[in-house]
């Protein structure tokens, strides 16, 4: 089954973490998310990855190279971000036959699109609880008659989550009309293909779209659930390593140092003397997390250094930021009500009753800085000695 994974979008929810990074390519666990969608393709039988790029497209195709685990991986831009149709359309002079369509920022479980690649024309969807922000799939006798979206009144709580399988003709058929917020939507597509063949709908046992900074928190904390204990770096004597910890070779723990599983230490990570790390935390590569310190259920990208006396809950740090001694997260509201972020200039609640700040890359702390929840820092920011930061700054 040929595989469009579309990688192309700037991410303008996920920012400050998306302003010189594809959001396809930020860290999940041991690799890009990217990574992640095309594991799911190759689990399931993909026999060729078409890899659709634009926004800092050179960092996808390193990632990926020729080939990707076996599996022979095209390139193809979109010059434009104009929707998900256009996006399809800039694969189409490589498809050849059936062929599916996966979100370069979201997660399946293989099990799962290897269902969708064997049931022929198909959409993946998802059980929810409230569809009405969703496209929701109206079935019958097995088969999707019908996606209605952002329904008030939805006809069922099935959920489309942006995987699907099309017939060979669909390839001729992604020349839609512009929609009224100005993309050339595939669902469009979708819908001719409804009214064309027989669409089986096939459910989901596990999917995340991840757009905005907190979901990537979630998809980490996915796909470190999943790790088995691996210890290959250099770890002290004195050192508490407990439960599903991997520790890659070139990563160091030093003395004192209590590390409590989930977590992931990459090469080149340093850990402590005195330090303490827990819930599901991934620290990246050449990540400093020294004396003192406490790191719980957290994300630090590449270079990101909490170098001495400070505590960092349920946040995301962007590559190369650096926090002053002292420099302390709040994740937790007194009214115990969910955390909110602003998102292209809207509070939006994260859903969670815990998620502390969000540091673009670069961005540094000055000593004894408080960071309230909620709060991002975008690239390049810095604060002064003793703030106290209640807003994005």
């Amino acid at each position: 089954m040929q595989t469009v994974i579309l990688a192309a979008g700037q991410g303008t929810r996920m920012r400050p973490l998306t302003e010189s990074v594809a959001k396809p390519m930020l860290p999940v666990a041991d690799c890009p998310l990217v990574g992640h969608t095309a594991d799911a393709a190759v689990d399931a039988g993909a026999s060729e990855l078409i890899v659709v790029v634009g926004y800092e497209a050179e960092d996808v195709r390193e990632f990926f190279g020729a080939e990707y685990r076996g599996v022979p991986v095209t390139f193809t831009e979109q010059e434009h971000q104009r929707g998900t149709a256009d996006a399809v359309r800039a694969a189409q002079p490589n498809l050849s036959g059936p062929f599916a369509v996966l979100n370069g920022d979201n997660l399946y479980e293989p099990a799962d699109i290897e269902a969708l690649f064997e049931a022929g024309p198909s959409i993946g969807a998802i059980r929810v609880d409230d569809p009405t922000s969703y496209g929701v799939l109206s079935t019958e006798d097995g088969r999707v008659t019908d996606i209605v979206e952002k329904p008030s009144d939805p006809p069922s709580n099935l959920a489309n989550a942006g995987a699907y399988v099309f017939p060979p003709d669909a390839a001729e058929s992604l020349n839609v009309e512009e929609s009224e917020r100005g993309e050339y939507e595939l669902t469009d597509v979708v819908a001719r293909t409804i009214e064309a063949a027989s669409v089986t709908p096939v459910e989901l046992g596990q999917w995340l779209d991840v757009g905005r900074p907190w979901e990537l928190l979630e998809a980490n904390e996915w796909k470190l659930d999943e790790l088995d204990r691996s210890v290959r770096g250099d770890v002290a004597a004195s050192a508490e390593i407990r439960g599903p910890v991997v520790v890659e070779e070139g990563a160091t723990v030093e003395s004192g140092v209590v590390i409590e599983g989930p977590a992931l230490l990459r090469e080149g990570a340093t850990v402590g003397p005195n330090a303490y790390v827990r819930g599901r935390t991934l620290l990246g590569p050449d990540t400093k997390v020294g004396h003192g310190v406490e790191v719980k259920n957290s994300v630090l990208m590449t270079g990101a250094h909490v170098p001495h006396l400070s505590y960092v809950g349920d946040s995301v740090l962007g590559r190369h930021v650096n926090f002053g001694a002292g420099t302390n997260v709040a994740n937790l509201r007194h009214d115990d009500e969910p955390v909110e972020m602003t998102v292209k200039g809207d509070r939006v609640s994260t859903e969670r009753r815990k998620f502390g700040v969000v540091a673009g890359d670069n961005a540094k702390t000055a000593i004894n800085t408080t960071l309230n929840a909620g709060v991002k820092l975008a690239a390049g920011a810095t604060t002064t000695p003793g703030e106290t930061v209640l807003r994005d700054r």
